[in-house]
């Protein structure tokens, strides 16, 4: 099982939107279970269970998988948790020293 937390200018709302756009094509998984500050998802490759609460001008994003940390799952949670803006006005994804970064890739 792993664990990750990420801080973001994202609200806690738009986090849950952000991973409901992702995560059912990218890892075939099913919402499970949703509030508004949680949500559960769940297929082949695993469980993830997403908390986004909100702490000042910032919310605090929890992801807790059932997989480890090097498995398919694990992965792509934490491509999903670097899409965040870590700041207002950050647009998230990758770090100015990843590959592709200013190849065009929005990712």
């Amino acid at each position: 099982m792993a664990g990750y937390v990420r801080k973001t200018a994202a609200s806690p709302a738009q986090v849950l939107q952000e991973a409901e756009s992702l995560l059912p094509d990218r890892l075939g998984l099913n919402r499970t279970k949703v509030s508004a500050h949680s949500a559960t998802y769940s297929g082949a490759e695993g469980t993830v269970a997403l908390q986004a609460h909100p702490h000042s001008l910032y919310t605090e994003v929890v992801a807790q998988t059932d997989q480890l940390r090097t498995s398919r799952m694990d992965y792509e949670i934490q491509l999903f948790l670097n899409r965040l803006p870590y700041e207002p006005g950050d647009r998230g994804g990758r770090g100015s020293g990843d590959p592709g970064r200013g190849s065009g890739d929005p990712n």
